[in-house]
């Protein structure tokens, strides 16, 4: 198993990349925090990893609540006495072109996808550098690349979380923390079931596969990126498009 007995935070948990992340990571041996705002979603993937023999707890955090994500960091803490692995993946969308963007959706979307990354990794960097071992993962975006139209401040999000990722890995690699970001294309999550089927299929033209991701193709690059085999990648954004942006 390549992550066997370490201790794993995974942020958006309950859905998506989130949830085939935390149930991937517990089958290949990590004790996994499922961390979501949705109750009954955790309790769900929490249930799935325990019922494939993997080890696994819940909290309710929104990582833009300094004391819940504190409360939980402590709690695992006390729990398994350590933190290996960081997934910030926790993220929202609030589309609209600049013009028509809301001080709210600009504000909404920097506040999770952006200063819930810092507040997260923030929450876990002492406890990693006291070990002098730790990997956090962030999640960007092709948009967090390249922009994309109506997207304002996810890009913004999703830039800034490549320059955290960035600087990091700076700071903190002679430390013995890795910081790594991933950057996907079009994911068939549920985020894509509120769009109609000729605008999927216009995503899936885009893409020289002719296909969107499945959220288990991402989490399987961020198994590569938090397990030993990518023991020497730090600062790395790697791009999970399917040629999207060629």
């Amino acid at each position: 198993m390549r992550l066997s007995g370490k201790v794993t935070i995974v942020t958006g948990a309950a859905s998506g990349i989130g949830e085939a992340t935390a149930v991937r990571f517990g089958k290949e041996g990590a004790r996994v925090v499922v961390c979501d705002v949705n109750a009954a979603g955790i309790d769900a993937v929490v249930g799935e990893i325990t019922a494939a023999g993997g080890e696994a707890v819940g909290y309710v955090v929104n990582v833009t609540d300094k004391a819940q994500i504190a409360a939980m960091v402590a709690g695992v803490k006390a729990q398994w006495g350590r933190i290996d692995v960081l997934v910030n993946n926790a993220g929202i969308v609030a589309d609209a072109q600049l013009s028509k963007m809301t001080d709210e959706q600009f504000d909404r979307v920097i506040d999770i996808n952006l200063k819930g990354v810092y507040n997260c990794a923030k929450a876990v960097v002492d406890i990693m550098t006291e070990q002098g071992s730790g990997v956090i993962l962030n999640a960007s975006s092709v948009v967090g690349l390249y922009g994309n139209f109506g997207q304002t401040n996810y890009a913004a999000a999703k830039f800034g979380v490549i320059g955290f990722t960035k600087t990091w890995a700076k700071e903190l690699g002679k430390k013995g923390i890795r910081s790594n970001a991933v950057c996907p294309g079009f994911v068939a999550t549920p985020i894509l079931q509120q769009m109609p089927e000729k605008v999927i299929q216009a995503m899936e033209e885009r893409v020289p596969m002719r296909r969107l991701a499945q959220p288990e193709e991402i989490a399987a690059v961020y198994l590569f990126l938090a397990s030993d085999d990518a023991s020497y990648i730090n600062g790395a954004v790697l791009s999970v498009d399917g040629g999207l942006v060629i």
